[in-house]
């Protein structure tokens, strides 16, 4: 309109980095990170914002330009926290790498991000040494590589032998000249010119295919930090237990949430029913989050696990991921968890939509406020969210029952996928994030995904949610964990094979596949009931806690098709493995 303008006095690129800013400023001495098991006192926000900055000194003094990559190999630690600050307060891009890649994968990613410097857990030294010796290798020139030996227990890690050959994490903060320019704290933060411009660099998790790097903005960044916290009801001062990987999304954009809110950030190593219970116990744990996994591992712990919880209100759990069984939901709300629903992909910067909660639900039976939370929800407060057939992109009716794929549009879809345009336009077709996920709309506008669009069974002609079939699974008092694939089937193309982990090591009472079949048809239309039953030790996962099933449906294939012979009369196979 006239007379308005757009200038310095009334725009400044949003980024979170001035979530740290603020927060030093208001709640200096309050706690910012706390090593659990360890007996390290916590480090401040005043601390920790001086920490920061002389890692950007010293990024800086070793010829970090703006927009350059900086990779983390590292487990949830401390200085994974100011990493997430310290990068791009010297102008840099995050690239968290995941903590269970091989050496090989390690290599692959590091030479295609083009990292200048790595910053590596000396608890995956080994891993790292490895994947750099293949750059090397390769003529390729490795980045500058700096060591974090950081303690999360009681027992200090070993330093290697040749750990004199690299950078020191704590000598580098400390150190006064590095090439010319030290850790100062009185660096000059390199803020964006561009809300636009690139802050992290996520590798998607390759359970499909070869993983794309996903490339975040400032804005993005700022804005679903934002929206994690509102969402996700996490008020000034939280206490939050990292047991979600900070590899992942930026661990769901909450390292730079906590900060906004002034919160403490708990970090956890090793991630276990009974760190969790003892963490939690410890530091006062308000909030936390995680996968279906970690949700399992809550609810069977054992009594000598599990540890009174702090203070009068439940500990809140953000949960992504596959949909959680609303058995598994239940059993969460006895234990004095509330748990929260999410869903997004690397791509919507992790949490995209969230269950959010109505009043009048809370008079429902239990098993029915189970239901609703095993739902996907609605959209986060940056972007849309819809249900549309790919092929017309017409948005499905709201009845629940007509399936389409979700999409996404808004501030929190990902800038691109780095070096790969073609990609790019492809996921973003028609001016939507396609995700590949299928799922149903209710006529309240909450989403309920079905399946991924390669997890679909197609039996005889029917469509088989594989989620549901789990769901059912789930509700069997003996099992652990299950997933479902597709197993080939002579007369019906193929049908479904359900992959059990069984509680107590399979010791309750001898639980047999057919038991198992026989519960399923009990519960479902009796095309859905699994017509395989396969008992393993445990379910192979990718470090989110995802399943791969991938992996399920070469094993599946592999057992070969089920003849025409034992159709009919609810036959169906049964057998133990160690996958």
């Amino acid at each position: 309109m006239e007379g308005t303008v757009l200038c310095a006095a009334n725009h400044a690129p949003l980024t979170p980095i001035s979530f740290l800013e603020r927060t030093a400023l208001v709640y200096p001495d309050r706690p910012a990170v706390v090593a659990a098991g360890h007996s390290a006192p916590p480090r401040t926000w005043r601390e920790t914002r001086e920490r920061c900055l002389r890692l950007a000194a010293a990024l800086a003094g070793l010829g970090v330009a703006r927009h350059d990559v900086v990779a983390v190999f590292a487990q949830n630690i401390p200085a994974f926290c100011e990493l997430h600050f310290g990068i791009p307060m010297a102008g840099g891009v995050i690239c968290a790498l995941n903590s269970r890649l091989d050496a090989a994968m390690a290599s692959v990613l590091l030479q295609h991000s083009e990292a200048k410097v790595l910053f590596v857990d000396v608890a995956l030294l080994d891993t790292a040494r490895e994947a750099l010796r293949l750059i090397i290798s390769n003529n390729k020139k490795p980045p500058t590589v700096i060591l974090i030996n950081e303690a999360l227990d009681e027992e200090p890690p070993v330093l290697p032998a040749d750990h004199h050959h690299y950078h020191d994490y704590e000598v580098l903060l400390l150190s006064t000249t590095i090439n010319g320019a030290g850790g100062s704290p009185e660096f000059a933060i390199r803020w964006p010119a561009d809300e636009n411009e690139p802050i992290a660099l996520n590798y998607t998790s390759g359970t499909t295919s070869r993983p794309k790097g996903v490339v975040y903005s400032h804005r993005g960044a700022y804005v679903n930090s934002l929206d994690s916290v509102l969402l996700n009801d996490m008020p000034a001062m939280p206490v939050y237990l990292w047991t979600v990987p900070m590899f992942h999304c930026n661990g769901w954009c909450l390292v730079w949430g906590v900060a906004a809110q002034g919160g403490t950030n708990v970090c956890l190593r090793k991630v276990s029913s009974a760190t969790i219970f003892a963490a939690v116990a410890t530091h006062g744990v308000t909030h936390m989050g995680g996968a279906p996994t970690v949700l399992s591992m809550v609810v069977n712990a054992t009594a000598e696990e599990r540890r009174p919880l702090p203070g009068s209100r439940p500990v809140t759990v953000m949960t992504g991921g596959a949909p959680p069984p609303p058995a598994v939901l239940y059993r969460m709300e006895e234990l004095g968890f509330l748990v929260i629903h999410s869903y997004g992909l690397t791509e919507t910067y992790g949490p995209a939509t969230v269950c959010t909660w109505k009043p009048e639900w809370d008079a429902l039976p239990a098993a029915e406020r189970a239901a609703i939370k095993s739902r996907q929800g609605v959209h986060h407060l940056g972007l849309e969210v819809d249900v549309k057939d790919p092929a017309t992109m017409a948005s499905v009716p709201r009845d629940g029952r007509s399936m389409g794929e979700v999409m996404f549009r808004g501030n929190t879809v990902m800038s691109g996928y780095y070096k790969d345009a073609a990609a790019t336009a492809e996921a973003m077709a028609g001016g939507w994030l396609r995700s590949g996920d299928l799922a149903v709309r209710h006529a309240d506008g909450y989403v309920k995904i079905l399946d991924r669009s390669k997890d679909i069974i197609i039996s005889g002609g029917e469509n088989i949610s594989t989620i549901e079939v789990e769901a059912a699974l789930f509700a069997h008092p003996a099992v652990e964990e299950a997933a479902v694939v597709g197993r080939p089937d002579e007369y019906w193309g193929e049908t479904p094979c359900a992959f059990v982990k069984l509680k107590d090591g399979g010791k309750r009472g001898g639980v047999r596949a057919e038991e198992v079949m026989e519960f399923c048809r009990a519960r479902l239309p009796r095309y859905m009931a699994p017509k395989t039953v396969v008992f393993v030790e445990e379910l192979p996962k990718t470090a989110t806690g995802k399943v791969q099933k991938f992996t399920l449906r070469e094993k599946a294939k592999a057992m070969g098709s089920i003849p025409r012979s034992k159709q009919g009369g609810g036959g169906g196979s049964g057998t133990r493995s160690k996958l």
